[in-house]
């Protein structure tokens, strides 16, 4: 399985995403995970490597690529069928590269949040990814939400968003996010993010057929 986590807008919050979904996966529920960052920050593949000098063992494969290498990469990803590969893409939509990955993809989340700069870049890339592929699932998560702010436009964002796909359930946004790794989420955070996670695997990725 291939999940692909994207925006074109940059600080979206894919990379934390991007960690907290494998750290859910691998600890939770036990499945093989392996990221590749590409990023142009790599920040994840940088955590992977601090973890590596504090000689903490990580809880799956980070790799640092580029989207030229996807192709190549793809024909290994593929051989290993249990494994699941989270895609944290880099914030552009200018490049030809994006087009292997988003096609492969077999389930895409997109973090957005409501300012207009974010829904812009969060429609157009709803969009392409609909253009390139019509049958990997799209789900959007408003991401770093501020409990205390009211947010104006809310109501008009998701009616325009959800013809692209659902909206589920919201990332606040709090400092200690910037405590996750490539071995741990730190156990605060779960009571948050647990909400999103388990609706993102329950209801999309490993959805139980009605008897």
């Amino acid at each position: 399985m291939i999940i692909l986590i994207g925006n074109q807008k940059g600080g979206a919050g894919k990379s934390t995403l991007t960690l907290l979904l494998a750290n859910y996966l691998t600890t939770v529920h036990q499945h093989p995970v392996t990221i590749l960052d590409m990023d142009y920050q790599q920040s994840i593949a940088a955590k992977a490597e601090k973890a590596k000098i504090l000689e903490n063992e990580p809880l799956y494969d980070v790799v640092p690529t580029d989207l030229k290498q996807f192709p190549d990469l793809l024909q290994v990803i593929s051989k290993k069928k249990k494994d699941i590969a989270i895609l944290d893409m880099p914030g552009k939509m200018d490049d030809d590269g994006l087009i292997p990955a988003i096609a492969a993809a077999d389930f895409i989340i997109c973090p957005f949040a409501y300012d207009e700069f974010t829904v812009d870049s969060t429609i157009l890339f709803a969009m392409v990814v609909r253009r390139i592929n019509n049958r990997a699932p799209t789900i959007f998560i408003p991401n770093r939400i501020k409990q205390t702010v009211k947010y104006e436009t809310q109501a008009e964002v998701e009616k325009v968003i959800r013809q692209f796909g659902p909206i589920i359930p919201s990332l606040p946004d709090r400092i200690d996010f910037q405590r996750i790794s490539t071995f741990q989420t730190p156990l605060i955070l779960y009571p948050v993010v647990l909400p999103t996670l388990n609706c993102i695997y329950e209801q999309y990725l490993f959805k139980k057929e009605a008897l």
